[in-house]
């Protein structure tokens, strides 16, 4: 299917030179007597890189990736790659470091995630905005202990380093929103 700029929105995925790339961020200047630019930031799929294009013509059309989306759990992985099960089909598919940088951090064995395919292909997962998880080291809050601002360092089992308050012990389950890698609140 193609749209023109009229029709992209943040979050779609586009097909350009063969390959599926997520819009982060598009805009389209017109000045007098000259041609439209657009402007459009995006993700490729495949590889993970974000890029900046410009397209200067009059009527830029795009053709939108077929994309589809099916629920998945995350199983195992050996140290170099990382098994996932397909919900519907039960099929087992196989995804490397590099395509699931920036999501890795996130990942628990048996959680649920979202797997996108490209062209019937996995291609990458998407994490749930808020994940669960185990604080396994983090230093001793001491009573008067606030010249930080009342925060510490903590290390959740899956690697991840993030701020905490200075209650949250070792231990703790703790909620952390995938999107910015930050701390959002204690469950346990």
């Amino acid at each position: 299917m193609s749209i023109n700029f009229g029709d992209l929105n943040k979050g779609m995925v586009i097909e350009l030179d063969g390959q599926p790339w997520q819009v982060i961020d598009y805009e389209r200047h017109k000045m007098q007597q000259r041609a439209p630019v657009t402007r459009i930031k995006m993700k490729n799929l495949l590889s993970g890189s974000i890029v900046e294009r410009t397209f200067q013509q009059y009527h830029t059309n795009f053709t939108v990736a077929e994309i589809d989306n099916r629920q998945a759990q995350y199983l195992y992985t050996d140290g170099s790659y990382f098994y996932f099960m397909d919900q519907e089909t039960f099929d087992q598919y196989d995804l490397n470091k590099e395509q699931l940088a920036g999501t890795l951090e996130y990942l628990k064995e048996n959680m649920m995630v979202e797997m996108v395919f490209y062209k019937g292909e996995p291609i990458n997962v998407n994490v749930p905005t808020h994940v669960e998880l185990k604080v396994v080291d983090t230093p001793p809050a001491f009573k008067g202990d606030t010249a930080q601002g009342g925060n510490k360092p903590a290390t959740l089992e899956t690697g991840l380093r993030v701020t905490v308050p200075t209650f949250v012990t070792t231990g703790s389950i703790i909620k952390v929103d995938t999107r910015t890698g930050e701390y959002t609140e204690r469950v346990s």
